[in-house]
């Protein structure tokens, strides 16, 4: 390393040094709709609301006993309230004269505290009266009526507070389909609703608002987001960085390195791309700057480490829940499912990192400048417990995920309140002082977590209001227009519906998009495929949109999860946006091989060592794709080559197709064909990395 590096690289901040909370908190106002920070006695409202609410469904699973649909009302009237009490009116605008106090951030006005009441009064209403609109269930009264269009209507305000306009506008271009369809051309005339049976349908059942998405929002997310709060702030996050580091930065590229790993154990706990950049990126971006990378790429690499840690098991974002909900099938089989594409696009990330250093003529961080590994790793040992229990539970046990972050919570928390009192003892501090610690990490967590959860459950709420829509017969509309469209070729469907997820996404958090494009596309993928001889399981293609929903947190123009990265790096938004996105093209290629090779997602295979060899065979073909995208082996590609290597990728990734062409009946011949080309184009190198290397030890 050169000088100039090294002592760049003694001024950068490193995982010791503990900043990254108050950084990003900073960088998630910037890049979020601004919220409120109230000053005086309201700055005690929210995080009393929120406190409240996550002991609320902290205690559903063993202490809490109550029917679905209250869990549900109860869940969306705080989310609701919730967000009337942090976002202003008109978010980061700045008025002056009467109406400056619609923009005002210090204080909460008189109005917002009476719209958050109406919120959660009608979100309630179904509780309130349930056995009235039981018995006249079709027939709903005028009250009825009204107090159904104040919810959609604060309902649909709420989500523009606090995920923009995209999803609020979404959802009443919807409902005014529902009532103008008649009206629309004859390709896309729909019949129409009357008000009655569209209140009745959104408002009075579960087949709108609070359908199946906010039910999974009450009832599992929300524990595993309180499950991650909690590992956050007591330190979690920061412990995964610090391993990440002490174990790769000395390698080429090591803090790029690092930065993947830290992200995929961070995604675990967190499912927020925003939150896993804000969270590992202000330790790992600095790190990759001060080695050699430039800003651009640094901020890009952790955007692409983020946005995948959402396949991640076990939380894999809020959607993953959703998914098992609507497939009726058993959480564990959804990650079963995720498992091996989430875990091999993270390794041709890993694979990317060291590529880009390759062609930079990157060095690690010096061992002495990073944390020693086995006292990092036993330092934080009890991190790992808590986690250990939840996979127990969900793959050894087959408890219920809710039961299975409850009991990880409580066991967190006892270790969060044996250990502060330790750590104050050896501080020369008492015992009492290291229990309010721990209260008040408790205390931080349980706010954390119903901050955190607003935004998804408003997202869930509104988005059902779409999905009701859907359901009261605008799908099977929906079905024969893009089957017309596509004209009945399932290639076009899947270009359609991937392009669909990316642009929706750009407005739209990852679990809104989910709900929307699998009510629309995921059942015609599923009905189209048999024209085509191919049978596509529900799981399949579900997992597809969910894929294409995640890559848009880091699609430009938009991408949150960019814009974070580069308030960090100080690098421009679209350009790491769409560097991001260009270092998740392997991702973006993953749902299209599994639509056609099912046994990427371990459909049909029984036997472990067919799963590794697919797992590793995986591997494979996506470090050859990122061969082809970056130009780059073990020396740089000649045009011919990077040709050569997407057709390795297509030969192992899609073995049936490859083996139809050669007249090969056994899949596994076709893989192993591609990988002894792999090792070919390995042995070309050679000469050329040699060349390379000799020219790099004589300008050092």
């Amino acid at each position: 390393m050169s000088s100039k590096q090294n002592s760049t690289s003694s001024t950068a901040p490193t995982p010791n040094q503990g900043n990254g909370i108050s950084r990003a908190q900073r960088i998630v106002e910037e890049v979020e709709v601004g919220g409120r920070n109230p000053e005086g006695w309201q700055r005690w409202v929210i995080p009393v609301v929120a406190f409240t609410w996550s002991c609320f469904q902290f205690l559903l699973p063993k202490v809490i006993l109550l029917e679905t649909v209250s869990v549900r009302a109860i869940h969306l009237a705080f989310a609701i309230s919730l967000v009337y009490l942090s976002y202003p009116l008109l978010g980061r605008r700045q008025l002056k004269g009467p109406l400056r106090f619609l923009t005002r951030r210090r204080r909460i006005v008189w109005f917002d505290f009476l719209l958050a009441g109406a919120a959660a009064v009608s979100a309630l209403y179904i509780v309130l009266d349930y056995q009235g609109l039981a018995d006249r269930q079709g027939s709903p009264l005028t009250r009825d009526i009204v107090f159904g269009i104040i919810l959609i209507v604060l309902l649909l305000e709420a989500a523009r507070r606090s995920l923009g306009p995209a999803l609020a506008c979404l959802a009443t271009i919807f409902i005014l389909y529902s009532f103008y369809g008649p009206y629309m051309p004859d390709v896309i005339a729909f019949k129409g609703v009357s008000l009655s049976r569209f209140i009745g349908q959104e408002t009075m059942s579960t087949e709108g608002i609070y359908g199946i998405p906010l039910d999974v929002s009450s009832t599992i997310v929300f524990m595993f987001v309180l499950f991650g709060s909690i590992m956050d702030k007591a330190g979690g996050g920061e412990y995964f960085v610090k391993i990440a580091f002490s174990l790769l930065g000395s390698f080429r590229g090591g803090p790029a390195k690092a930065a993947v790993v830290a992200s995929g154990l961070s995604g675990m706990v967190s499912g927020s791309s925003v939150a896993n950049v804000v969270t590992t990126g202000t330790f790992t971006i600095p790190l990759m700057k001060s080695v050699g990378y430039p800003a651009t790429k640094a901020a890009a690499i952790e955007v692409a480490a983020s946005t995948n840690g959402q396949l991640m098991p076990p939380i894999m974002g809020a959607a993953a829940f959703i998914i098992a909900e609507y497939c009726n099938m058993a959480y564990i089989d959804v990650v079963k499912a995720a498992f091996v594409p989430a875990v091999i696009s993270y390794c041709a990330l890993f694979y990317i990192t060291h590529l880009e250093a390759g062609k930079l003529g990157l060095r690690g961080v010096p061992r002495a400048e990073l944390p020693p590994f086995w006292p990092t790793l036993i330092s934080g040992m009890h991190f790992l417990v808590p986690l250990a229990v939840i996979i127990w539970q969900l793959m050894v046990l087959r408890h219920s995920p809710e039961l299975s972050a409850f009991n990880a919570i409580l066991m967190l928390g006892a270790l969060i309140l044996i250990r502060e009192p330790i750590l104050s003892l050896r501080r020369g501090e008492s015992v009492v002082s290291g229990l309010n610690k721990a209260l008040v990490i408790l205390w931080q967590s349980f706010v954390a977590g119903g901050r955190n959860m607003m935004g998804i459950g408003v997202a869930v709420a509104a988005a059902g209001i779409i999905v009701g829509v859907v359901t009261m017969g605008l799908g099977g509309l929906i079905t024969e227009v893009v089957a017309i469209i596509s004209g009945g070729n399932l290639i076009v469907l899947l270009i359609i519906t991937a392009i669909a997820c990316l642009l929706l996404g750009m407005g739209l958090p990852t679990t809104a998009n989910y709900i929307v494009m699998a009510s629309l596309t995921a059942p015609i993928i599923v009905t189209l495929a048999p024209d085509l001889g191919l049978e596509v399981h529900l799981i399949t293609a579900h997992l597809f949109v969910f894929f294409f929903g995640i890559l848009a947190d880091d699609t430009p123009p938009v991408g949150l999860a960019a814009f974070a990265a580069s308030a960090i790096a100080k690098s421009p938004p679209i350009a790491t946006g769409v560097q991001g996105f260009m270092y998740d093209i392997r991702t973006a290629i993953l749902p299209f091989m599994f639509i056609f090779n099912e046994r990427l997602l371990l459909i049909g295979v029984d036997s472990w060592p067919l799963a590794v060899w697919i797992f590793v065979t995986g591997c494979i073909a996506m470090f050859a794709f990122a061969c082809a995208t970056q130009g780059f082996f073990i020396a740089r590609n000649r045009w011919y080559e990077g040709i050569i290597f997407l057709g390795i990728t297509f030969t192992i990734l899609n073995p049936f197709a490859v083996g139809d062409l050669l007249h090969i009946n056994n899949p596994e011949i076709v893989k192993i064909i591609g990988i002894a080309i792999f090792g070919c184009i390995w042995l070309l190198q050679r000469p050329r990395r040699r060349a390379v290397d000799v020219a790099w030890a004589q300008t050092r």
